[in-house]
């Protein structure tokens, strides 16, 4: 067969294009592959139960949900899994300020009184909104205040009525002097939607964003409401699960009150990513480094950090945010250069979905990754419970050799608290103490094991472990009032 050489030469380039296409195909099918076997095996170890999406260049890769969204009913987590937010509420309401402003209803710069004229002069005169935004308020944060979990978290308030438990407070330092995170701070900003609009704060959220980007998987979380797709909250107790605290959902309000989707997640990042609500000038406003907060930066609603690419000697700016509210903890990661996006949903409460996060960014970035290992903390807690403690921290201590485990000291002050909480002092103390040996150069196990001994009442072992974690962290606020109140008894 003969072909004329420009016929040739247009065969040539389809065959290399199909190619092309084919080679990147594959390369995204293996990427999804090593997603897919990495969050499996999180699954497996009890460390991951929920929803997840991954997108490349802009283009999801990887959808699936993992576990159960409902555990008494055998009910599969799906990509349209509705989850409870936390913390990730906090862009959507960095958002509507940021939409306000551009309006021209509200300043950034201007004392919250000017929209609270009933907040106390004294400290509504100094703050402003770009303090309340990235943190730096000095307000007291509510969700730290003694017995609130306990207590308060239950009962409904008005945000008015809610308002009202710490506006009276000392702020902790000036405004604008450093970051602290406090929920109490969104708590303020939802309220200031609503004295400027007159309208609801969830009906700011359905006009100005849920409805104009479609997003029809995610809402204003009211218990009372039948909710498709909505999954339930659980916490994890060693290797298996108990349902979640009730928490009414009138007090996470605008600092974590809402649901959403993995999918509907991504429609947020492809609108941030197109400036489709908010202006490209102000939309760069909620990722810029307003404050330092530990080794990264604070904007409006976002943290923003580096993480290496392994695609040239920068880093890539990472930017997102996690969330953790009563059965549930949550993170959304967002590279603007590569147009990345990785959100993890999961509705067991606390696990660490920085870790899973990081392994992900690697397979994007065709970096070696690490896989997950199974909880030394969570094998300690079985032993106890099955054993007793002696025989518990002897398996422990035999186990500890294994590559097959790994341990957290959060995972060791997690059981700990567990313990605690359960009214198993004796179990409380032998994990607290263990996690000091294991972990000599933190503040914070000395501070547990601390309130573990006052939880006793041995006062002279309290007082020691509570100096012991000051002197480590000066910044030590709760171990300072706890100091005080054993030293004053």
């Amino acid at each position: 067969m003969n072909m004329k050489p420009y016929l040739l030469l247009r065969f040539f380039f389809i065959c290399c294009l199909l190619g092309l296409l084919n080679n990147q195909f594959l390369i995204a099918q293996t990427k999804a592959a090593q997603i897919e076997d990495l969050m499996g095996l999180y699954t497996e170890y009890g460390q991951f139960n929920g929803s997840v999406l991954v997108a490349e260049d802009g283009e999801v890769i990887y959808k699936n949900g993992f576990g159960k969204a409902n555990m008494e009913w055998d009910i599969p987590n799906t990509p349209v899994t509705k989850h409870r937010l936390g913390s990730i509420t906090k862009q959507f309401t960095a958002m509507l300020i940021l939409q306000l402003m551009e309006e021209g209803k509200l300043k950034l710069d201007v004392p919250i009184a000017t929209y609270l004229p009933e907040y106390p002069k004294a400290t509504g005169d100094k703050i402003t909104l770009h303090h309340l935004l990235t943190h730096s308020s000095g307000i007291p944060n509510y969700t730290s205040f003694p017995k609130f979990f306990a207590e308060t978290s239950r009962d409904p308030f008005s945000p008015n009525e809610f308002t009202a438990l710490f506006k009276d407070m000392e702020l902790e330092f000036e405004p604008g002097e450093k970051f602290t995170y406090s929920n109490s701070g969104y708590f303020l900003l939802g309220l200031i939607i609503e004295k400027v609009t007159g309208k609801s704060y969830e009906e700011n959220l359905q006009e100005k964003i849920f409805t104009p980007l479609n997003m029809k998987d995610s809402g204003f979380d009211h218990h009372d409401l039948i909710l498709k797709n909505r999954a339930s909250g659980y916490e994890k107790q060693g290797n298996s699960y108990v349902n979640a605290p009730y928490l009414d959902m009138s007090i996470p309000y605008a600092a974590g009150s809402l649901y959403s989707t993995v999918e509907d997640l991504y429609i947020w990042d492809r609108a941030l990513a197109s400036n489709k609500i908010l202006s490209k000038k102000n939309t760069e406003l909620l990722f810029a480094a307003h404050i330092k907060s530990g080794d990264s930066f604070y904007g409006y609603g976002w943290g923003t950090d580096k993480m290496p690419s392994g695609t040239s000697a920068d880093s890539l700016v990472v930017i997102g945010h996690g969330g953790g509210i009563n059965g549930f903890n949550t993170m959304i990661n967002r590279t603007p250069k590569n147009q990345d996006l990785i959100v993890l949903l999961n509705n067991t409460g606390r696990t660490n979905l920085g870790e899973m996060t990081q392994n992900i960014y690697k397979i994007l970035n065709d970096l070696p990754y690490n896989l997950p290992q199974k909880s030394l903390a969570n094998f300690l807690m079985e032993e106890i419970n099955t054993n007793g403690v002696e025989a518990g921290v002897a398996a422990y201590k035999k186990q500890k050799a294994s590559k097959e485990y790994i341990l957290k000291e959060n995972d060791m002050n997690a059981i700990g608290y567990q313990f605690l909480q359960a009214g198993k002092h004796k179990e409380a103390i032998a994990v607290f103490n263990l996690n000091v040996s294991e972990f000599p150069e933190s503040s914070n196990v000395y501070d547990s094991l601390g309130e573990a001994y006052m939880e006793v009442g041995n006062k002279e072992l309290a007082i020691s472990n509570y100096k012991r974690s000051i002197e480590m962290d000066p910044s030590n606020d709760n171990g300072k009032e706890m100091l005080k109140k054993l030293q004053k008894e």
